[in-house]
Order: C-alpha cells, then structure tokens, then sequence
C-alpha cells in the first residue's frame, strides 16, 4: 500500500470530514441548504451561505458562529448569472480559496401534466434549476483551478429525474438534464482532481415538499407508502450524503447520482 492510500485508510483521524476546507453553498437560506452549511461547518468547513433571502441567510450564519463555525454569506439568484459567478468570487475574496461546493438551490412549479405546463414555468425551473447550476459549476471549476487547485463538486438532483415524473415534469426534466451535466462535468475535470458528483433526495421534509403536500393534499403519505424506510428524510440526512462526497472519504467517487430516498429507487 502506497502513502496516499495509507493515509486515506486510516481510521484514526478524528478531523472534521471537511476540515480546513471552504465550501459554497447555494439555497442555504432553509432547508437542505441550510442544513449541510451547519453540517459542512461542524465539520470544519469555512462555508459561504448563498441564496436570495439575506435576512435568513444571515440568521443561519450567525448561527453556525455561534456555534464555534465559520461561515458568511452572499445574496445570489440563480436565475442571475452575473449573480451567481459574483456569489462565487464573493467566496474567494472573504476566504481566499474554494474548495467545494454543494449546488443546492432550486424551484419548483404548480404540479400537473406536461400539457398543462405554461411555458414560462417552464423557462423558469429551466434558468434556476439548469442553467443556474451550469453557471455555478462552471465558475466554481475556475475558481478551483485557480485557487485550490483540486476539489468537489455536489449537485443536488432528485430522484424525480430517475424515472417519469407525470406529476412535476418540468422539474424532473431538468434535474435530469443536471445528471447529464454532473457525468460530463466529472469526466471533463478528473484529470486536473476536481471530483463531481450529484445526490437524489427523494421525499424530504422541506418547504418545496410543504408546498406540494399543500397542492395535493395527502402526496407525503403516498411517497411514504413507496418508500421501503416508510417515512420521509430529514434535510440533515441528505446534507449527511453531500459532506461524504466533499471529503477525501469519498476520494475515488466522481460522476456518481447517487440516491438518497430510503429505498424507494428500488420499488
């Protein structure tokens, strides 16, 4: 066994999984965004919260100070792109480097057929949940390059880009088109080390599943009933998946969707 391989075998280190690293992370405001920032600090990432709700955002880093973590935030719309590579160097002005990022943030639509679908609902989930990673992912790999040199990427998908989704298709549509980009991304960027990857949460207990449970009452309990674990996750529990591919623990893992969803993927 060489010293590289050594080193990540060993069962001995008590660091943080994410130590001395700097992590951007977009929808921190709430949710699973807000989750992994508090998660990622913890375990000992300096964090920039990014979303477009400063007064949450800030609350959430102020938080995560108070917790003994480091963490600042930047206003950002995904549906801007200027926006969005500014949020980037915003990261490497306060901490002078990035080494990952976890491209969370997203929309979503009224649920219902395709057919029914207006075409600016379409446009929409198309700017901030598609096009709004492509413009991060992209700035974040320069930014990497240039500082860091090497690091992660997470993209947060769904598992509603796995199979038909008749009930939110536009949605599905684009975060299957965001695992497109995650593959093409983690074989265009392996070569220079900067791994990416994408998590497909399934049902989770966030305001985006509130809202649709409030569009179709009863929806929760139908995923419930799919899923092999018989309840919905938690944000923190996804925000669990997306630490482990940022870290060196996941050093050998590029190009991965990887399901988070209790079994369901399976049913």
């Amino acid at each position: 066994m060489n010293d590289t391989a050594r080193n990540l075998t060993a069962t001995t280190d008590t660091r943080g999984l994410l130590e001395g690293r700097t992590v951007l992370v977009t929808g921190a405001a709430r949710g699973i965004g807000a989750a992994a920032a508090r998660l990622f600090a913890a375990e000992g990432a300096r964090v920039m919260l990014a979303s477009r709700t400063e007064e949450r955002l800030r609350e959430v880093a102020e938080e995560i100070r108070g917790a003994g973590g480091t963490a600042d935030h930047t206003v950002c719309d995904l549906g801007d792109p200027d926006g969005v590579r500014a949020a980037v160097e915003r990261t490497v002005q306060v901490y002078g480097r990035l080494d990952g990022a976890f491209n969370n943030g997203a929309t979503i639509v009224p649920p219902g057929p395709a057919d029914l679908v207006p075409e600016a609902d379409l446009d929409h989930v198309y700017t901030v949940n598609f096009k709004g990673t492509w413009v991060a992912l992209a700035a974040q790999v320069a930014a990497i390059r240039a500082t860091a040199g090497t690091g992660a990427i997470v993209n947060n998908s769904s598992v509603g880009s796995l199979r038909g989704n008749p009930t939110l298709p536009a949605y599905g549509a684009m975060k299957r088109a965001l695992n497109s980009l995650t593959e093409s991304a983690a074989v265009t960027y392996g070569p220079e080390g900067i791994r990416v990857n994408a998590v497909a949460p399934g049902t989770t207990l966030t305001d985006m599943v509130g809202a649709w449970e409030e569009a179709v009452p009863g929806i929760i309990d139908v995923l419930n009933e799919r899923t092999p674990l018989g309840r919905a996750a938690a944000p923190g529990e996804i925000a669990q998946a997306a630490a482990w591919l940022l870290s060196d623990r996941a050093s050998y893992v590029s190009g991965v969707v990887l399901s988070v969803d209790g079994g369901a993927g399976v049913m």
